[in-house]
């Protein structure tokens, strides 16, 4: 399962990170965010070169707008605490990791 991201945890949890993190920014009413959440909580439990996090942007509006995320879902690849790669809207699981190059 992916980490609950609260703007507490994310600096350690995600900026912090000796390994990449992809971060999930969500919303429980947002339908694209309910189809992307079963193909990013799999790669949680799949992938152990990676963390996976999510935010939602209910609870954490100034999170997200750090990061300037205006729709959702939208997915950041964190790398050295720098966002590598950004995709918004929902996509199918081999089309994600073709995007993320895991």
């Amino acid at each position: 399962m992916a980490l609950t991201l609260t703007k507490d945890t994310f600096p350690d949890q995600v900026l912090h990170s000796d390994k990449p993190v992809l971060v999930d920014f969500w919303a429980p009413w947002c339908g694209p965010c309910r189809m992307m959440s079963p193909v990013v909580d799999e790669l949680a439990k799949e992938r152990n070169d990676i963390t996976v996090g999510k935010v939602n942007v209910d609870d954490e509006g100034d999170l997200a707008a750090s990061y300037a995320v205006q729709s959702i879902p939208t997915l950041l690849l964190f790398r050295a605490g720098k966002v590598e790669k950004r995709i918004v809207g929902a996509l199918p699981r081999d089309a994600l990791l073709s995007q993320l190059a895991l």
